[in-house]
């Protein structure tokens, strides 16, 4: 376990529980704090602190920079550590791949579930938008985010005819945001991937059935 970094995160984020998966599938253990959203622990002035942004997950390093951002979190675990495997490649063409899949998945689907649900969750009037601004929802957003979702399980299922995994032949942190994002738009949108996109349905149970997937 390494005892230099702190990573400040909630069961209750997708967010976060996209950087748990990356530990899982690398092995890495890093010491937790949770942030109670439910209790509003985010806006405390103590969490505010360590990110401004309000947001979960951060990891804060030793001499107490705060790396917010998914993606940013990713990148420092995978270049500071020699664990494998490689989940944002390691070729030139392979690191291009995953970052452009991962992009597409969080842009196209995982962006407009958030979208839908902070749009249409009554306890989160005044703050459809996460971070330190407050603005209303737009109920009339929500039915874009659902078509948006759609076409996101439209758009995947055939991207996964062509490959194993998303970004290509390799388990990836593409993979990783499309699986949260599937779990994301069954529980806050009760939106399922359709029975006729049996592709994305076979992808999903196999790798929903990875141990990193539990955490």
């Amino acid at each position: 376990m390494n005892t230099e970094l702190t990573l400040y995160e909630s069961k209750a984020s997708p967010n976060a529980r996209r950087v748990r998966i990356f530990l899982a599938e690398k092995g890495i253990e890093i010491p937790a704090k949770a942030v109670d959203l439910g209790a509003k622990e985010q806006f405390s002035a103590a969490y505010a602190a360590i990110n401004p942004r309000l947001q979960v997950p951060a990891l804060v390093l030793q001499d107490g920079t705060t790396i917010g951002e998914v993606p940013a979190i990713w990148r420092y675990i995978e270049e500071a550590y020699s664990a494998k495997p490689a989940l944002l490649g390691t070729t030139p063409q392979q690191k291009a791949l995953i970052a452009m899949w991962e992009r597409r998945a969080e842009l196209d689907g995982f962006a407009a579930v958030m979208e839908g649900v902070r749009n249409a969750v009554a306890g989160l009037k005044g703050r459809a938008l996460s971070g330190p601004h407050a603005y209303e929802q737009i109920p009339e957003i929500v039915e874009r985010s659902q078509q948006r979702v759609a076409n996101f399980f439209a758009d995947f299922n055939d991207r996964l005819k062509q490959v194993p995994f998303v970004a290509g032949d390799e388990f990836s942190a593409a993979d990783i945001t499309t699986l949260v994002t599937i779990d994301f738009a069954a529980g806050g949108m009760k939106m399922n991937v359709p029975a006729e996109f049996d592709t994305l349905q076979a992808w999903y149970g196999k790798v929903s059935t990875r141990p990193s997937s539990k955490a």
